[in-house]
């Protein structure tokens, strides 16, 4: 994901020094070149020679090391470098750089950066609370710097409240946002709906599906690494929502219904991966039947066609739907198509090996008006970007 990028991880004396490792393990893996700068306090805590061995690069302490062959270090690595990181940043370093000082190898590399720089604050509540802190990190906001929000919880001192540093894995999220992919759909507005409507039988029972929702949140993270402003509709899901995206929880087609009216009127792309339970039971009054026949007959009704609304009353949005097969695969889908007005349906036949709920990979065949493409088992990250790229006539 980050093969080619140059990272420079900036490490200075807080407690959550050790996480820096686990971050500088994943970027790594990422085939990212990760240079690691520490502050003199932050090897009390943790080796350099961590670090070396994690991302195969010299750790630099010292301004004038002189086992590093003779170059301007500070100039080199903050000119190859796509984004510099500061994770853990103590108070220290986010004063230094608010006010222009640069007086170790850390500071003096982060003046020289012109590639953006995150700063991921953690210390205890009360520092990071503190006013002069706070004044410099809105100083540095104004100079374009970027802030990852510190977590909440039991700290190192004891104390409870606002200052650890987030885990390794939500920090990278950030890093992925900004290099993992061209920004190909940034100022566009992106929809999508995932998992499983839930309809109520009685205060017990409900009819749904099998879907976890992991497809529709590959969609709606793909779209987000390429630059789009993201709203996944959300029903009932095992898969973790991608960060930084809007999320509307809902739960019956009603309410999947109802989210989707009032959003794809100011989307650009629409994508329907939701599995909607079609059908909804009656009342009484329309089953006309006595409540104590409920439970030996539901009688069901269909709920509304969403994808077919909307293809009724297109204005210029790309809808593309999901479609779920055991036979007849393309035909069915095609007809589809033509029959909700849609731009695309993408085909899932749920009998083959790689495909179908709770799978990390799908097989898919991806039907427009002009063009049936089958693709291979991947996974569905893969599937999603495929699909923008389809949509954005790069494939």
């Amino acid at each position: 994901m980050l093969t080619g990028k140059s990272i420079i991880l900036g490490v200075t004396g807080s407690i959550a020094a050790y996480k820096a490792a686990s971050l500088a393990h994943m970027l790594k893996k990422q085939g990212c070149d990760v240079n690691v700068i520490m502050t003199r306090n932050a090897t009390e805590i943790i080796a350099p020679l961590t670090f070396e061995r994690l991302t195969g690069n010299k750790c630099i302490v010292e301004t004038f090391d002189k086992n590093i062959q003779y170059e301007v270090k500070h100039i080199s690595l903050a000119k190859k470098a796509d984004l510099a990181i500061i994770a853990p940043a103590t108070a220290n370093i986010i004063g230094k750089l608010a006010n222009g000082i640069a007086d170790d190898m850390l500071s003096t590399t982060l003046m020289a950066c012109k590639c953006p720089v995150y700063i991921s604050p953690a210390m205890n509540t009360a520092m990071y609370e503190n006013p002069i802190l706070q004044n410099n990190i809105e100083k540095l906001k104004g100079f374009g710097f970027h802030f990852i929000e510190p977590a909440e919880g039991l700290l190192a001192c004891g104390d409870s409240g606002k200052g650890k540093m987030p885990e390794p894995g939500d920090i990278a999220e950030y890093i992925y946002r900004e290099l993992a992919y061209d920004k190909d759909l940034k100022g566009k507005k992106i929809t999508v709906t995932a998992g499983a409507t839930v309809e109520a039988i009685d205060p017990v029972r409900y009819i749904t599906n099998h879907s976890t929702g992991k497809m529709g949140c590959a969609i709606a993270r793909a779209a987000m690494l390429r630059g789009a402003d993201v709203t996944l509709i959300a029903a009932n899901m095992t898969a973790s929502p991608p960060p930084f995206v809007r999320i509307i929880n809902v739960k019956s087609a009603e309410d999947m219904y109802s989210a989707v009216i009032s959003e794809y009127k100011n989307s650009h792309i629409v994508i329907m991966s939701a599995a909607i339970a079609d059908y909804t039971p009656k009342t009484t009054a329309e089953n006309k039947i006595k409540k104590s026949d409920m439970d030996m007959s539901i009688q069901l009704k269909r709920t509304a066609d969403i994808l077919k609304y909307m293809g009724d009353n297109k204005d210029g949005q790309y809808l593309c739907g999901f479609s779920m097969e055991t036979e007849s695969l393309v035909e069915n889908s095609v007809k589809k198509l033509k029959s909700k007005n849609a731009d695309m349906i993408v085909a899932n036949n749920l009998k083959v090996e790689g495909a179908g709920f709770g799978t990390d990979t799908n097989v898919v065949t991806v039907i427009t008006k002009n063009r049936t493409l089958e693709l291979p088992v991947m996974s569905k990250e893969k599937v999603a970007h495929k699909i923008f790229d389809i949509i954005l006539d790069k494939e």
